[in-house]
């Protein structure tokens, strides 16, 4: 008898866990979480990035009004696009559509050569000038004097960050370098010259960007050079550039080329009349170019000077090429959607190595649009 109560005990205890069990299952885990204060959710949900903050507005209704209510996109570059001739400059905000006109004189006789963080970075040929300019504020940080005849410059950062380097290099031979860096307050440039165990040939068509402490620039034939800002060391890997897409000469495919840096991640765009742009990932453990098939929710904007990508834009400019060419009256960006495999409108001049490539550049919008109306 004693031996069938303690079976009948432990079929009762059983079974009481089994009903804690499916007690506590979704249901009652979206009870709990639907319980939790507003301002402990607002905590949680605060710092999450687009995609997280997404999956979260899924947990319940609560959880989906509070992460709707601190969600945060990217802000989308502007294009400036400098005009043939005056002092009038237009920056098209490809969210609204919408352009913007500021006259600024400063900038007369000027070459864009870079923009970081809402500042461009210009020279002027004729006097070898280098500087800083902020087109909302109308501030001007100068620079030593720098000749700049077959390179461009950029930065890492804006000049009023104490992190803010400027970076060129210019080939003496295509086994040899001069790299020159400056800060902004010192009064000379500093040059140092590296010999390559590949070859890099420098030239405008040169695309530099910064990311983590390194300058990475991709020559006109695809090779990559890093200068480390840490140890001030030079080196071109030894990754192999993309392959020239058969039938294609391959000086017009090294030219339509744009780069930018994302989180750490290197990108490449490689475009060509006779063929719809291809994206690359830089894998440097592995040390190659890995061709993409998606942009995996991003968007890219292209332009010759200056790239960028964003992970957190809202709507329809996910996954699309953006490129620093405006039609149909300042109303519309040409891009390239890579779901669709297709250019926005159709019929475009995809031969983007063949354009200006001084004539605009992307650049970070002003924190209050009413300040420059």
């Amino acid at each position: 008898m004693a031996g069938r109560r303690r079976t009948k005990q432990r079929k009762l205890v059983d079974t009481i866990k089994e009903d804690q069990r499916v007690s506590s299952g979704p249901d009652k885990q979206n009870s709990a979480a639907a319980d939790l204060p507003k301002e402990l959710l607002e905590l949680i949900l605060s710092p999450l990035d687009l995609r997280d903050n997404i999956r979260a507005s899924a947990v319940c209704k609560s959880w989906q009004a509070v992460a709707t209510s601190v969600r945060k996109s990217d802000r989308c570059p502007w294009l400036m696009i400098c005009p043939k001739e005056g002092n009038l400059y237009d920056f098209y905000d490809p969210t609204q559509r919408k352009t913007y006109s500021l006259d600024l004189p400063e900038l007369k006789g000027s070459r864009i050569c870079y923009a970081k963080d809402g500042w461009l970075l210009l020279s002027k040929p004729r006097t070898r000038r280098v500087f800083f300019f902020s087109p909302y504020t109308v501030e001007l940080i100068k620079l030593p004097k720098l000749q700049l005849a077959h390179q461009i410059v950029a930065c890492s950062a804006a000049p009023t960050s104490d992190n803010c380097i400027l970076f060129t290099v210019k080939h003496v031979n295509p086994m040899l370098v001069a790299v020159s860096t400056c800060r902004p307050g010192d009064d000379a440039w500093t040059t140092i010259h590296f010999e390559n165990q590949l070859p890099f040939v420098s030239s405008i068509w040169t695309k530099i960007v910064f990311s983590r402490g390194r300058f990475y620039c991709l020559s006109l034939t695809g090779w990559l050079g890093i200068y480390n800002t840490t140890n001030g060391i030079w080196a071109v890997l030894s990754v192999p550039p993309p392959k020239c897409t058969e039938y294609i000469s391959a000086e017009n495919w090294w030219k339509g080329k744009f780069m930018a840096e994302y989180n750490g991640d290197i990108f490449v765009v490689y475009t060509c009349a006779a063929v719809n742009p291809i994206i690359y990932k830089l894998d440097e453990m592995k040390q190659v170019w890995v061709e993409m098939g998606s942009l995996e929710g991003m968007t890219f904007f292209a332009n010759f000077l200056s790239s960028h990508v964003r992970a957190d834009l809202l709507g329809k400019m996910r996954n699309n090429v953006y490129f620093s060419k405006v039609l149909y009256y300042g109303k519309r960006c040409v891009t390239y959607s890579v779901d669709h495999d297709r250019y926005y409108p159709r019929k475009q001049p995809y031969d983007w190595g063949q354009q200006d490539p001084f004539q605009s550049i992307w650049i970070d919008p002003p924190e209050d649009v009413s300040t420059i109306l």
